[in-house]
């Protein structure tokens, strides 16, 4: 009897893991998908995978968007045939414990250099939707204080707090 139980919480151990490796894994593809969609210029494959209340934030201050802001703005990009071109190199990705939210962070290549992005994602009845997407810049610490100063430039009135 100890065997049969010990086998069956064996199998169902197995049977998480497995399930939690395969939902990665289909995570990872839909990112890859999303990204060549925006490097297809392939706007509608691109929104789509974004939840109706997504949220997209990018590496300016000023980028902090809707779905509906983000597909706007986007719209001359994908219209004029050259949107953005992002390539996964790394990714890392989480999942919840009944495996309905997940969570990721990856480094991106694209032709200008090195990209971080971050984000959440929801099951939903038709499959997984980005819920919440950071892009973000990622800067050396000892160039940190350079690039702070070219975003955030003194001006005499700074100077003088200081």
């Amino acid at each position: 009897m100890k065997t049969k139980i010990l086998l069956f919480l064996l199998l169902s151990i197995s049977s998480l893991v497995l399930s939690a490796q395969n939902e990665r894994d289909i995570i990872d593809e839909l990112l890859s998908k999303w990204h060549q969609a925006a490097g297809d210029v392939d706007q509608q494959s691109y929104f789509d995978f974004i939840a109706n209340d997504g949220i997209y934030i990018g590496t300016d201050a000023t980028e902090n968007w809707t779905k509906d802001e983000f597909f706007e703005w986007s719209k001359s990009y994908f219209e004029n045939g050259k949107a953005w071109s992002f390539v996964g190199r790394e990714r890392n990705i989480y999942l919840s414990d009944k495996n309905t939210i997940a969570w990721f962070d990856e480094q991106l290549e694209y032709p200008g250099g090195t990209l971080r992005g971050s984000g959440v994602l929801a099951k939903e009845k038709n499959g997984w939707k980005l819920k919440h997407y950071v892009l973000s810049l990622p800067v050396p610490n000892d160039k940190f204080k350079e690039v702070m100063e070219v975003i955030n430039p003194k001006t005499p009135d700074k100077e003088k707090e200081e």
